[in-house]
C-alpha cells in the first residue's frame, strides 16, 4: 500500500509524514477507504498522530519563507502542497473520530440503574442509584455502565470520581477511545477544525442520548400533543416522566458533561462546554417540555397529587441540574427547570381553591336514600386524606389563608368562618378545615330536600364519619387540630339530639295511628250494607286510599323506628294487616279479634 519513493526528494520528517497521510487518502485508496487507521494496530495510529504533528509542525516553520522572489515562489508552493495535506489529514481525522464515537456509542442499560424497591412517583432518594462495588480497569474496556470511576487520558496513573449525594457519573466510552478521541480533537482544532470537530461529536452524541430516551420510554411529544392526552394517559406517563428524569439528569446529562470535559479538557472550558450544550440542549428541552406542558394545562381536583409527584420530583432535582448545568451557556436549562417549579407550585395552589369552590358549588339536590353518606363527604374525606400525605410539600406553598365568608358579610351563599378561633394553625390547616366547613355547608342545604324531618337530621348525623376520618389520619387529626375536632363532635351530637326529637314525634305518630285504625275498625265493622256490590264498591274506594298511603308511611319510617328499642310496639300491623280490616267494614257485627292481628305474630 505504500507509496514508492521519491528519489528527488529529501528523506526528512515532512515527507515521511506527508508519505502517511496520503497512505491513508481514502480518496486515492481503497485499502484506506475499507480500513480504520484506529482499529488496526495501536501503533499505526500513533504514526498516523505523528505524521498530522510534524505536518503542522511544517505548516508553522518559518524557515519555509525566503527573501528571494525564487524562494518566495517555491515557498508559497510549499504552502499550498502542506495545506492540501492538511485538509487530507482533517477529513481523516474527522472520519475516525466518528468511527470512534459511533462505535462506542450505545444507551444507557437503565434496567440496572433503577430502584426496584422505590415507588415509581414518591420523592426521589438520594442513594437509589448508588454502587458499592468498586469495578475494575479490565471492566471499563467493555463499557460497564455501572462503573463510577472515570479516568483522565492526561494522566495513566491518575484517576478521579465525583459525586454528589445523588449524582452518579458513569463511563460512557472505554478509556482507550476516550484517549484517541482527545488526542483527534486537539488536532482537528489545533488546524482551524473546532466547527467540523463539533458538529460531528455533537451528532453521534445527540443519537445516543436518543436511544437511551427512547428506552427510558421518553417520547417526543409537544406541548400541545401532551394537552391533548387524556388525564388518565398522562398519569403513567408522569411516573416514567419522574423515573426517566432522574436517570437522564443524575446519570445521562452528568455522564455526557463528563465525556465532553475529558475529550476537550485540553482545548478549553469554553469548548467542552460548547459541545455539552451542541449535544444536550435539545433533549433537555424535550425532556422538562412535558412537566411544563402538565404545570400550564387546564386545572382539576384529580390532577393535583400527580402536580406535587412532579414539583417533588423536580425540587429534589434542582440541585442535580444546576450542578450538571452550571455554565453560563446552559443558563437556558437552568431557568426553564426553575420556571416549571415555579407554575407548578402555582398550579397545586390555583387546584386547592378550586376544589374548595367545587364543594360549594356541587349541585346535586336528589336526597340520598336512607340519609346514608353523601358521595360527596366521602370523595372530600379522601381527598383531604390524601392532601396530608403532602403535608410538608403544601405548608411549603400554601402560603395564604382560604378566602371564607365572615358572620357579618350577610351572604347566604358562603359559610363563614372565623381565623380569630384558629389563631396558631398554618395556611394549609386552615384550608382543610374550611374545606370541611364548606362540607357541611353544602350538606345542610342538601338535608333540607328531605321531606322528613328526623331524615334529614341522620343525614346531618353523618358529619360523624367526618370525625371519624380525621381521627383515622394522624396527619390530618395533627393539622385540624383537638379543638375544632370537638367542635365537630359537639354537631354531630346536636343531629343525634334532634334525631331522637324526631323519632320521638315520629313514634307518637305511629302510636296515634294504631289507635285510630283498632277504634276505626271496631265501629265500622258493624256497620251494615247490605248490597254487596255497594258494599265492595265502599271498601275498594277506602282500600285505594288507604293501603298506598300507609305503604309509603311505612317505606319512609320503617327504618327509623325499627333501628330503636321495641319497634313492635309501634309498627303493629302490616300493609296485609290493613287490607284484612277494610274486609270486615259494613258486615253489621263486631270483627273477629284475629282480623286484625299484631304484625309480630
Amino acid at each position: 500500500m505504500e507509496l514508492p519513493e521519491n528519489p528527488d526528494k529529501d528523506n526528512n520528517g515532512y515527507e515521511s509524514a506527508e508519505k502517511i497521510i496520503l497512505r491513508w487518502d481514502s480518496t486515492v485508496s481503497e485499502e484506506a477507504r475499507e480500513k480504520m487507521i484506529f482499529e488496526t494496530d495501536r501503533h499505526e495510529a500513533d504514526l498516523y498522530l505523528q505524521a498530522v504533528d510534524e505536518i503542522q509542525r511544517s505548516l508553522s516553520n518559518a524557515s519555509i519563507s525566503n527573501n528571494t522572489n525564487a524562494a518566495a515562489a517555491a515557498a508559497a508552493d510549499d504552502q499550498s502542497k502542506v495545506n492540501s495535506t492538511i485538509q487530507i489529514a482533517m477529513a481523516r481525522l474527522e472520519d475516525e473520530f466518528r468511527n470512534i464515537l459511533m462505535t462506542h456509542s450505545s444507551a444507557l442499560e437503565t434496567d440496572s440503574l433503577f430502584d426496584p424497591s422505590s415507588s415509581s412517583f414518591s420523592t426521589p432518594s438520594h442513594h437509589e442509584l448508588e454502587e458499592d462495588e468498586t469495578v475494575s480497569n479490565e471492566d471499563s474496556s467493555q463499557n460497564d455502565l455501572l462503573h463510577l470511576e472515570l479516568k483522565h487520558c492526561a494522566s495513566s496513573d491518575s484517576s478521579t470520581y465525583r459525586s454528589t449525594s445523588s449524582i452518579r457519573e458513569v463511563d460512557l466510552m472505554p478509556v482507550e477511545a476516550v484517549c484517541d478521541l482527545q488526542a483527534i480533537a486537539t488536532r482537528m482544532i489545533s488546524s482551524g477544525y473546532l466547527r467540523e470537530c463539533t458538529q460531528v461529536y455533537g451528532s453521534v452524541r445527540k443519537s445516543a442520548i436518543g436511544l437511551s430516551f427512547r428506552k427510558l420510554g421518553i417520547e417526543k411529544l409537544s406541548i400541545g400533543d401532551i394537552q391533548r392526552l387524556e388525564w388518565e394517559a398522562l398519569e403513567s406517563k408522569i411516573r416514567r416522566w419522574i423515573r426517566a428524569t432522574k436517570v437522564c439528569v443524575r446519570i445521562l446529562f452528568a455522564s455526557e458533561k463528563k465525556l465532553c470535559e475529558q475529550i476537550f479538557e485540553c482545548v478549553g472550558t469554553d469548548i467542552d462546554d460548547a459541545c455539552f450544550m451542541e449535544t444536550v440542549k435539545g433533549p433537555a428541552i424535550q425532556l422538562f417540555n412535558f412537566a411544563e406542558a402538565i404545570s400550564i394545562s387546564r386545572r382539576s381536583p384529580e390532577k393535583l397529587f400527580k402536580i406535587l409527584d412532579l414539583h417533588d420530583a423536580l425540587m429534589d432535582l434542582l440541585p442535580d441540574i444546576e450542578a450538571v448545568f452550571d455554565s453560563k451557556s446552559s443558563d437556558s436549562i437552568r431557568v426553564q427547570a426553575a420556571e416549571i417549579l415555579s407554575r407548578l407550585a402555582e398550579a397545586a395552589r390555583g387546584i386547592l381553591s378550586e376544589f374548595e369552590s367545587a364543594i360549594l358549588r356541587e349541585p346535586s339536590r336528589v336526597p340520598v336514600p336512607g340519609g346514608t353518606i353523601h358521595p360527596l363527604t366521602r370523595y372530600v374525606m379522601n381527598y383531604i386524606s390524601l392532601i396530608s400525605d403532602y403535608k410538608q410539600t403544601l405548608i411549603e406553598l400554601i402560603m395564604s389563608k382560604p378566602s371564607t365568608g365572615s358572620r357579618y358579610s350577610g351572604d347566604q351563599s358562603t359559610p363563614d368562618m372565623e381565623f380569630a378561633e384558629l389563631e396558631g394553625k398554618t395556611p394549609l390547616a386552615l384550608h382543610l378545615i374550611w374545606i370541611i366547613v364548606v362540607l357541611q355547608f353544602n350538606l345542610e342545604g342538601k338535608s333540607k330536600h328531605y321531606r322528613d324531618a328526623s331524615l334529614a337530621h341522620l343525614f346531618i348525623m353523618n358529619v360523624h364519619y367526618i370525625v371519624q376520618k380525621v381521627k383515622g389520619s394522624p396527619e390530618l387529626r395533627e393539622m385540624i387540630g383537638d379543638d375544632y375536632l370537638r367542635k365537630l363532635t359537639g354537631k354531630f351530637r346536636q343531629a343525634a339530639t334532634s334525631y331522637q326529637r324526631a323519632l320521638g314525634a315520629l313514634r307518637e305518630r305511629f302510636k296515634t295511628f294504631n289507635a285510630m285504625l283498632e277504634e276505626v275498625h271496631r265501629t265500622q265493622a258493624t256497620w251494615l250494607i247490605p248490597d254487596t256490590q255497594l258494599r265492595e264498591e265502599l271498601r275498594i274506594s277506602i282500600s285505594e286510599k288507604l293501603i298506598p298511603a300507609y305503604r309509603s308511611f311505612l317505606g319512609r319510617f320503617r327504618s327509623h323506628i325499627e333501628s330503636g328499642k321495641h319497634p313492635e310496639n309501634y309498627i303493629k300491623y302490616s300493609v296485609e294487616d290493613l287490607e284484612t280490616v277494610v274486609l270486615d267494614f259494613f258486615e253489621g257485627y263486631p270483627p273477629s279479634h284475629q282480623h286484625l292481628r299484631r304484625r309480630s305474630q
